[in-house]
C-alpha cells in the first residue's frame, strides 16, 4: 500500500505532461510497467528494422537510448561494438552489434541523453529520431509515442504491485499507451482469441483515444556461434545443455526441447555477471555431457564474450539462439508502420 501510494502521488505529478518535456526530434519508448521479461530489447531491434525499411525513416539517422542496466560505467556513453557489456550493459551492446550503423547510446538521465545525441560532437551524425529503451518510468522525458508490452502469459492486468507481484508500476498507467503490444503470443491466435484477450484487459472500456492493441510472437533462428572457432557440427548434437540469464527464459525453452533433449538447465537471475563458480559449473556439465551442444541467450552472450579465460572446450561448443519479433497478422504490422511513418 506504501508503494502504491507513492506511485499514484507520483502520477497525480506527472499527470497531463506537466512536470514533463519532449526531446527535439520524435521519440519512441519502448517499455511495460512488469519487472523484465515482456521481450524489450527484440521490440526495439523490430523497431530499428521496421524504421530502416520504411520510406520516411530508411535515410535518416536512428538512434537508441538506454539507461545501461548493469553497467559499471556512469555518465552518458555512446556504446561501441568492440566494447564490453562492463562498460555499457548487456543489452546496449547486443543492439549495437546488430546494428552498427545505428547510434546507440547510455545515459541514466533521459533528457540528457537525447540532447547530446541531437547535438553530438563532430565525429556523429545528429540523431533524426531516438528509440528509448525502458523508459516508461522515466516520466520526465514525454515520448512522441508510447509502446508499452505485457506477456500474453502474464497479463499486467492480473498482476501485483511488488514485492506481491511483479508489476513497478501502477495498472492503470497500461492504458496511458499509444500502443499496447501482448508479446510472446501462440502462433494460432485468431481474431476471436484476440477479442477475447481484449476483454480480459479491459482495454476497449479504459484506453486512452486513437490507442491501438497488438499482439507479436517472438520467433527464433537457428543457433549462431557465440565465439569463433566454434565446431558446427555440435549443432546436429540431439543433447543440449541450456544455461539463461533473463527474466523469462520459458519460450526459449520450449524452442530449445523441440531440437534437442535438454539434459540440463542452469537458470540465472535477470543481466547475471558470471564468475569462476558458474564456469566451472558448465565445465562440470561439459564434463557428464561431452557430446552436447550448449546454447544460452543472445544477450548472455554479450556477457560471456566479457570473459578473458572462457575454457577452449566451452567455446568450441557454444551457440546463442537469435530471437525477432513478428505480429500475428500482416494487417497489425501494417497498422504500426502507419504510426511510425506519421511520427
Amino acid at each position: 500500500m506504501i508503494y502504491k501510494l507513492i506511485l499514484s502521488i507520483r502520477d497525480a505529478w506527472y499527470c497531463g505532461g506537466r512536470h514533463s518535456t519532449e526531446a527535439e526530434v520524435p521519440t519512441i519508448c519502448v517499455g511495460n510497467i512488469a519487472v523484465g521479461g515482456t521481450g524489450k530489447t527484440p521490440h526495439i531491434e523490430m523497431l530499428l528494422r521496421e524504421l530502416q525499411d520504411s520510406g520516411r525513416w530508411a535515410s535518416r539517422s536512428l538512434a537508441v537510448l538506454s539507461r545501461g542496466y548493469g553497467r559499471r560505467s556512469r555518465g552518458f556513453r555512446m556504446v561501441d561494438a568492440g566494447g564490453s557489456a562492463a562498460d555499457f550493459g548487456d543489452e546496449p551492446l547486443q543492439i549495437k552489434r546488430k546494428f552498427p550503423h545505428v547510434a546507440v547510446a547510455v545515459d541514466k538521465d533521459r533528457v540528457e541523453g537525447c540532447r547530446k545525441l541531437v547535438h553530438p560532437d563532430s565525429s556523429r551524425e545528429a540523431a533524426d529520431i531516438i528509440l528509448l529503451d525502458d523508459a516508461w518510468q522515466y516520466r520526465k522525458l514525454r515520448p512522441s509515442l508510447g509502446i508499452v508490452l505485457t506477456d500474453y502469459n502474464r497479463p499486467s492486468t492480473e498482476d501485483s504491485l511488488l514485492p506481491a507481484g511483479r508489476l513497478r508500476d501502477l495498472k492503470r498507467r497500461l492504458f496511458d499507451a499509444d500502443i499496447l503490444i501482448v508479446t510472446k503470443c501462440p502462433y494460432a491466435l485468431d481474431a476471436e482469441e484476440k477479442a477475447a484477450y481484449a476483454e480480459r484487459l479491459g482495454w476497449e472500456r479504459r484506453k486512452k483515444d486513437g490507442a491501438m492493441l497488438l499482439f507479436s510472437q517472438l520467433e527464433y533462428d537457428k543457433p549462431e556461434p557465440v565465439f569463433s572457432g566454434t565446431d558446427s557440427r555440435y549443432v546436429y548434437s540431439g543433447k543440449a545443455v541450456l544455461f539463461t540469464g533473463i527474466a523469462n527464459d520459458t519460450p526459449l525453452v520450449q524452442h530449445v526441447s523441440d531440437n534437442y533433449r535438454i539434459v540440463e538447465h542452469l537458470h540465472y537471475p535477470d543481466h547475471h555477471r558470471y564468475t569462476r563458480a558458474d564456469i566451472r559449473a558448465l565445465k562440470a556439465a561439459l564434463k557428464r555431457n561431452p557430446t552436447a551442444i550448449f546454447i544460452t541467450t543472445e544477450k548472455d552472450a554479450q556477457r560471456l564474450r566479457d570473459l578473458p579465460d572462457f575454457p577452449e572446450q566451452l567455446r568450441e561448443r557454444l551457440f546463442c539462439v537469435p530471437v525477432r519479433v513478428g505480429f500475428c497478422s500482416p494487417e497489425e504490422r501494417a497498422a504500426l508502420l502507419e504510426k511510425l511513418t506519421s511520427l
